[in-house]
């Protein structure tokens, strides 16, 4: 399956390690971390830039697989 990456801005941080970012075209997804992000600790905040991995089969939600 092929990922197409995003970069982003966290908005939002919701419960159970998952978050909204805000995408470079101005679209809004529900994102939720990887789990070496959830494995290392890897702190997500609001106002974080991040790199979204989405399929092309779901538009409105993402893997969060890079901060900075």
């Amino acid at each position: 399956m092929e990922h197409a990456s995003v970069n982003g801005v966290v908005t939002e941080a919701l419960p159970d390690t998952k978050f909204r970012v805000r995408l470079e075209d101005g679209r809004q997804i529900l994102a939720y971390l990887t789990g070496k992000m959830r494995l290392y600790r890897i702190r997500i905040l609001p106002g974080d830039s991040v790199t979204v991995a989405m399929t092309p089969y779901d538009k409105e939600r993402g893997r969060i697989v890079r901060r900075g």
